[in-house]
């Protein structure tokens, strides 16, 4: 079963580029593969994440939120791919 990566993202985040900068240099098979997801495109995607972004899920669990934290990943996608 293949694991899905969801980032909730605000256009204009600082912490929400260095995130999916990260997750590229990182993991870039994963990071292509990810949904993208603009909070600020729904309604109860605002309410739920307000200024709580960047948000990335591993198949609905919460994984890391604000910076991107490599030990959450690496048992899930093994070591990046390059130095963060």
């Amino acid at each position: 079963m293949t694991e899905r990566l969801d980032f909730y993202y605000r256009n204009g985040c600082h912490l929400c580029e260095e995130m999916a900068a990260a997750l590229f240099r990182g993991w870039p098979r994963e990071a292509e593969a990810m949904r993208w997801h603009d909070v600020d495109s729904r309604e109860e995607w605002q309410w739920r994440y307000g200024t709580r972004v960047p948000v990335l899920m591993l198949d609905g669990e919460l994984l890391c939120e604000y910076v991107l934290d490599p030990a959450r990943l690496v048992p899930h996608f093994g070591p990046p791919a390059n130095p963060l």
